[in-house]
């Protein structure tokens, strides 16, 4: 293949300049990528506010920014994030140096580009030319040459012809195969794999489940909606059922959760059917003696927290409600702002508790990990972290749980979860707890009963979630009882 080089000189000789089309979603896109690159935001985050300053600027203007340019400009920042290492496969094919050395910039205009040829179905000529346009506007005439020619060295095979070519044999070389085929690292690939302890199609599943768009899913706060009040409330078709939370409802493509009256009201809130499920099973292990305080030890940013509130409040219950970051503890109150029971939110250290051992009847600590479980939503995390973080989560994860053991009475339950998959933050924690001098005597509580219309949840007592296998989030949930 013909080299191609980045150039860098002046207008062509003898042709009248055409000053650049700006366009409005492509721009946008562009700097939500910048964005993540350049402070290591998340898109989820970055978004909603460039999408809204759009919207503002397209009205100032008289001009238009309607739903569809808002999807598109979704699109191309989801889409080229998740497939961002398969992009960056096909655009290395396709230049002549490493791509360490094409400036960011210039690099995600070209990943945009190569995402709307090679995966939506933008027509190809219009493709390269949005794209080129955008080069034009944000890097200048003559980079913008440079895209122009490598996005036409891209648009000349499709997806599956470029992975035939960048992508190593299965045979040779599996977990590299699995990385460009399906745009995960490497390292991921192969914790992804141990966790599952699958065949080949089980990984592949995954792995694809991770590149495609989450539902948006709801939770109606018990004493204060319900799933068919909600659904009363909404134009029809507008959600569907929850898949196995009674609490749940799924918001058709393209609902906006913003425009349900009870999620703007604080009755119902955004969260994933596998963080529901987590708090369910904690209220639904079976207690002998009171059932009075409930904890939450790390309830920022407070979903799970509204939830086990509105079900402790049910039972009469206290949830306690800890959060170490002050401005996550006042996102933790507003969540928590008109639950009809008693509750309070308090700004405290789940390793350095504020509270008498022994002091509570039920725990639940949610700890903070790699977040390898939440790829659909946060695609960007998978290029983000690196596998030594993971020794960076161990001491705060095993000081944690073995705090929330010394929290609850005898005879109390601790869950233990983490939204990521990974054995060296799920079953090896929980092992080296149980095993520890240090930590109070406890016993596994087999959690797959509490939940019973879920499949697949292998041979327990521990639970492990999975987005090709339940639609969720990859949460990982053990519950412990404790026993001295």
């Amino acid at each position: 293949m013909k080299d191609v080089k980045e150039q860098h000189h002046g207008r062509s000789q003898g042709k009248p300049y055409r000053r650049p089309r700006k366009d409005p979603v492509r721009i946008l896109a562009f700097e939500a990528l910048r964005a993540v690159a350049e402070r290591d935001a998340y898109a989820n985050l970055v978004l909603p506010g460039l999408l809204r300053a759009a919207e503002e600027e397209a009205v100032r203007k008289g001009e238009r920014f309607d739903r569809r340019d808002a999807a598109l400009a979704t699109e191309l920042v989801y889409g080229t994030l998740r497939r961002q290492g398969t992009y960056d496969a096909v655009i290395a094919a396709c230049v002549d140096r490493p791509l360490r050395e094409v400036d960011p910039p210039v690099l995600d205009v070209l990943s945009l580009g190569a995402h709307q040829l090679l995966g939506t179905r933008i027509p190809s000529h219009a493709a390269v030319s949005a794209t080129v346009e955008l080069a034009r506007v944000v890097l200048g005439d003559g980079r913008a040459r440079f895209v122009n020619a490598v996005l036409r060295k891209v648009a000349a095979r499709d997806l599956t012809e470029w992975l035939g070519e960048v992508a190593p044999p299965w045979d040779e070389d599996p977990e590299d195969h699995l990385a460009v085929v399906h745009s995960h690292p490497r390292w991921v690939v192969s914790a992804l794999w141990d966790a599952l302890g699958g065949d080949r199609a089980g990984i592949e599943d995954l792995l694809a489940a991770d590149n495609e768009r989450p539902e948006v899913t709801l939770v109606a706060r018990p004493g204060r909606a319900t799933p068919a009040e909600i659904e009363e409330s909404l134009p029809a078709g507008a959600v569907l059922p929850g898949r196995w939370s009674p609490y749940a409802l799924r918001l058709a493509e393209g609902g906006d959760p913003a425009a349900v009256d009870a999620v703007r009201e604080g009755r119902a809130g955004v969260q994933d059917e596998g963080s529901q499920l987590v708090a369910l099973a904690l209220a639904a292990a079976p207690l002998d003696g009171p059932d009075r305080r409930w904890l939450d030890g790390c309830a920022g940013p407070g979903g799970k927290a509204a939830l086990l509130a509105a079900l402790a409040a049910g039972r009469g219950a206290e949830l306690v409600a800890a959060e170490k970051q002050p401005h996550r503890a006042r996102l933790v109150a507003r969540a928590l702002s008109g639950n009809p029971g008693p509750h309070q939110v308090v700004v405290a250290d789940g390793t350095r508790p504020a509270w008498a051992p022994g002091s509570f009847d039920r725990v639940l600590v949610d700890v903070p990990c790699s977040g390898l479980g939440a790829l659909r939503r946060r695609p960007e995390a998978r290029w983000r972290r690196r596998p030594e973080d993971l020794a960076a989560f161990a001491p705060l994860q095993r000081a944690l749980l073995t705090e929330a053991l010394n929290a609850v009475r005898v005879g109390g339950v601790v869950a233990y979860a983490t939204c990521s998959p990974h054995l060296a933050e799920t079953r090896a924690v929980v092992e080296d707890v149980l095993d520890s001098p240090n930590a109070p005597a406890a016993t596994p509580i087999d959690a797959r009963p509490l939940l019973p219309a879920l499949p697949h949840l292998g041979s327990g007592p521990d639970i492990q979630l999975w987005p090709h296998l339940h639609s969720t989030d990859a949460m990982y949930l053990a519950l412990l009882r404790r026993t001295a």
